[in-house]
């Protein structure tokens, strides 16, 4: 037990924004930080029970922070906090997808999104053996070097139909834009002789009645 408390001691105490929070805290209210971190824990795990809205929290948590550090993540020279967290969104949107599934099921049980906060934040831990790096490396990786030739294939055979068929459905469509171009102007072309001529049968007939006009004048 000492243990643990050590290393939640170590971990509340490394810099970073919940450090910060919970120092400013500390200071204001005299109340140690591991108090601090427990309580709000407590009080965190109850409201996910017994709370309204929390499928709504508990996807904030699993959500908000991480894409707020994933951005930082971006933004800095330093590669390695980039490895970090795309290994937690590819394990988030694996667990995504199965959720999608089960969540029908599990979602009545009293304690699931509580179980589920947990998950997410064990993911997101700053620790070496994070759920990210745990079922990344023993489940989601072998998975993927046993079956990304064939995942690979299949892609480049539906892109290449893909292209084809775009290919396709574009030269039918500009033939058929053709074809009825060409037949607006062989139903508009005689119309317009048609109206030409009467205009300009229209202007000899009153020129030839005004040089009349003129001449008996």
């Amino acid at each position: 037990m000492g243990t643990v408390l050590q290393r939640v001691q170590r971990f509340l105490e490394r810099p970073g924004p919940v450090s910060d929070f919970l120092g400013r805290v500390e200071t204001s209210t005299g109340v140690q930080r591991l108090y601090l971190a427990t309580g709000s824990v407590a009080c965190l795990g109850a409201y996910l029970v017994f709370g309204y809205g929390a499928p709504l929290l508990c996807n904030l948590i699993g959500f908000a922070y991480p894409a707020y550090v994933s951005i930082k993540a971006i933004e800095s020279c330093n590669k390695e906090d980039d490895t970090t967290w795309l290994t937690y969104w590819v394990v988030y949107g694996v667990f995504s997808i199965a959720e999608f599934f089960s969540d029908i099921f599990l979602y009545w049980f009293p304690f699931y999104y509580a179980g589920k906060c947990l998950f997410l934040l064990w993911c997101m831990a700053p620790v070496s053996w994070n759920g990210s790096q745990v079922l990344y490396q023993n489940v989601i990786r072998p998975c993927f070097l046993k079956h990304h030739e064939a995942v690979d294939n299949m892609l480049g055979s539906i892109s290449s139909k893909a292209l084809d068929a775009a290919s396709t459905i574009t030269r039918e469509v500009l033939q058929t834009l053709g074809s009825s171009r060409a037949r607006l102007t062989a139903q508009v072309a005689p119309q317009l002789s048609l109206s030409v001529c009467k205009s300009r049968g229209s202007r000899c007939r009153r020129r030839g009645r005004s040089a009349c006009i003129a001449v008996a004048a």
